[in-house]
Formats: C-alpha cells, sequence, structure tokens
C-alpha cells in the first residue's frame, strides 16, 4: 500500500481532535486516550514535523468536577465548565508531553480573534513564535467568554482557519467515525469514501447522516465544511478516528484523505470569506453581479440598487444580485447612511457633485471575495 506522499511530505501539521475522542461516556477526561494521542503527535515532531494541536474537550472535561450527568445546554453551565474544564485539560497536555520532552502552550481563541483583521494578525505572529521555539501550541475555542453571536460552533471550522493561519501543510480530523460514508456508517450498504478530489465528489452524500459525536457539537456536516475551508486554501486534509492517529499521522491509507481544491489565498482573503459575519448587505443589478463575478471588477456605486442593514465603512457585508442570493463577500467603503443617494450614480458624477473623497469603489475587488 502506497503512503500518502501529502502526510509524509508535511513539515508543519494542524491536527484537530473533537470531544468525544477524549472523554469517558460519563464526560470525565480519559487520560489514556490523551496519553496515546499524546505520544502520537511527539513521533510526528520526532520526525521533523512542527504540530499545533486544535483540541476540544474543555467543557465535557468540566462536567464531572461539577457532577453534571450530562453537557449542559444553556450558555452559562457551558462557560462554567468550560472554565474549570480548560485547566484540567491544558494541565494533563502540559504533563503528557513533557515525558516527551515538549512543552506545551495553551491558546484560546474566540471567533473576533479572527474576524478582526489586527487579532488575527497578532494570533498568526504569536503561533509562529510558539512554533519557532519548539513549542506544541494547544488551541482551543475559549468558551469561557465566547457568546452565541461570536462563537466558531465547532472546532472543525476552528482548525481550518488555524491551519491557513499558521500556513500548514497537512490538517488531521480526529473524530469518533474513521471517515466520510456515503450514508450513516451504521448501515451496511454504506462505504467509506476513501478519496475526495473535488466539492462535486460529496453532491451524493447524506453527509447529515455519517455520525456526530456525542459529548461534542460538530457532526460530519462541519468536519466537510472544515475539509473545503482548508483543501480551498491549498491544505490537504484527512478525516479519521482517534484511534487511527497513528496511520494518519504516518501517510497510511486510512479514513478519508480530501486533497487541495485551490491555491492558498492571501490571509486576507480567508479571512474574508471564512472568519467574518456580514454586517449588512448591497443589493446589485444584474450588471453589477457579472462584473464582479466574471470579470473580477470592483463594485462601484452605479451598479447597486439597495442597501440592506445598519455598518460603517470597513465592516464586511454580503453582495446579493437581484434574486437575493449572496454573490460575494466584501469589505465596504462607505457608511450604510451614506450609500442611499449614492446608488445607480457613476464615480464621474459623484466626484463632480459630492468633491473627490467619493471618487472610489463601493467595494475595491482587493476587498472582495466570491462566494
Amino acid at each position: 500500500m502506497t503512503a500518502r506522499a501529502e502526510v509524509l511530505g508535511a513539515r508543519r501539521v494542524v491536527v484537530k481532535v473533537g470531544s468525544s475522542s477524549l472523554t469517558t461516556v460519563g464526560g470525565g477526561l480519559d487520560h489514556a486516550r490523551l496519553a496515546a494521542l499524546v505520544d502520537v503527535l511527539a513521533a510526528v515532531r520526532a520526525r521533523g514535523a512542527e504540530v499545533v494541536l486544535v483540541s476540544s474537550g474543555a467543557i465535557a472535561t468540566g462536567l464531572a468536577p461539577l457532577s453534571l450527568a450530562r453537557r449542559p445546554h444553556d450558555l452559562a453551565t457551558q462557560q462554567a465548565a468550560a472554565s474549570v474544564g480548560q485547566g484540567l485539560l491544558v494541565h494533563r497536555y502540559t504533563e503528557e508531553l513533557a515525558r516527551h520532552g515538549v512543552v506545551a502552550a495553551q491558546v484560546l481563541l474566540t471567533a473576533t480573534d479572527v474576524v478582526r483583521r489586527t487579532t488575527y494578525k497578532n494570533a498568526h505572529q504569536a503561533l509562529a513564535r510558539l512554533l519557532e521555539l519548539g513549542v506544541l501550541p494547544v488551541v482551543n475555542e475559549n468558551d469561557t467568554v465566547a457568546t452565541q453571536e461570536i462563537r466558531f460552533g465547532d472546532n472543525d471550522r476552528l482548525a481550518a482557519l488555524v491551519a491557513h493561519l499558521v500556513h500548514a501543510d497537512l490538517l488531521v480530523l480526529l473524530s469518533d467515525v474513521d471517515g466520510l460514508y456515503t450514508g450513516n456508517p451504521a448501515d451496511p450498504d454504506s462505504r467509506l469514501v476513501p478519496l475526495v478530489r473535488s466539492a462535486d465528489e460529496l453532491s451524493g452524500l447524506d453527509i447529515g447522516s455519517t455520525g456526530a459525536a456525542g459529548v461534542g457539537t460538530g457532526g460530519m456536516v462541519t468536519k466537510v465544511e472544515a475539509a473545503r475551508i482548508a483543501t480551498g486554501a491549498g491544505i490537504p486534509v484527512v478525516l479519521t478516528s482517534a484511534d487511527r492517529a497513528v496511520d494518519a499521522l504516518t501517510g497510511a491509507e486510512t479514513g478519508t484523505l480530501f486533497r487541495p481544491t485551490g491555491r492558498r489565498r492571501p490571509a486576507r482573503q480567508l479571512w474574508l470569506a471564512h472568519a467574518t459575519q456580514a454586517q449588512g448587505a448591497l443589493v446589485l443589478d444584474a450588471g453589477a453581479v457579472r462584473a464582479v463575478v466574471e470579470r473580477g471588477a470592483s463594485l462601484l456605486a452605479a451598479g447597486v440598487t439597495g442597501v440592506q442593514g445598519t455598518f460603517v465603512e470597513g465592516d464586511p457585508v454580503d453582495l446579493v444580485g437581484p434574486d437575493g442570493a449572496a454573490v460575494a463577500r466584501g469589505i465596504v467603503a462607505f457608511d450604510a447612511d451614506e450609500l442611499p443617494r449614492l446608488l445607480g450614480r457613476s464615480t464621474s458624477d459623484l466626484k463632480r457633485e459630492l468633491g473627490d473623497g467619493y471618487e472610489r469603489e463601493v467595494v475595491h475587488r482587493d476587498d472582495l471575495v466570491l462566494r
């Protein structure tokens, strides 16, 4: 059996592990499973690769100490469990990594940290420096302070964004399911999908029924979405179960390999496409849609027919066609209350009537990404 070159050639690897792969049925931390994972990560480092671990499990680890029988549904109790569990989780990682002479670092992120360009850059610099110093960063969402409005929602998406953030060569998603199946893995008619070359190959699959973790928040849908984000940025992805981590990280043909579908994009574009929340929308006429989508042009006021929402200059907004479907997302150059008087008018007319400050695009092509 041929080893996967994408895995063996990776010099910087992001590994994501889910809650269900680290905890017992009762919700407590399974020390043996965590130790086994650390052994695998240490072996990857021993062959010369750098490793970033995105680890779920803070909330699940905090259940038992708080005498909670199951994952709470209300945000306040989730945050309490995360606050208790995160320290226990990182303490265990620190101890286990120390057996291999590896220093662990805790990195907690919220969606705001990657939505804002300045904090995105700071996160990149901090992680890059940790790797330069030979440290293994353990990344998790900062569940203690995250609100429903600013959550990543699951660590699969976070892992894909971190993979781009650190310029990873490979993303490995470890779960309680050993790969992507054509249907529910419990169905005897379902088959493992060993290789995905493009998003088109996923169109016939019932992804929503292909497995979900018991104590986590992400199912197969979130894992496939994470794979789309990473592969669209030129990063291959391996999806398999945590108990097959050794095979996955040594290049064995286990689980599902998602091949890159795009080229590595500038961080700004990936940030705009996957790590922002639109603060409003601009409605485009058919001609403006064609110019933006087909010709890669900037959006001018002449092509805008409507404004939705409240936003200010510099906010991300969706660009929607006459049918209401989003075709792009971009950074708007005007406040929402400025735009109504500009709609449908040429740049030269705006400059002549309102001054040089209005001789600019509503959304510049460098600040725009297609949806």
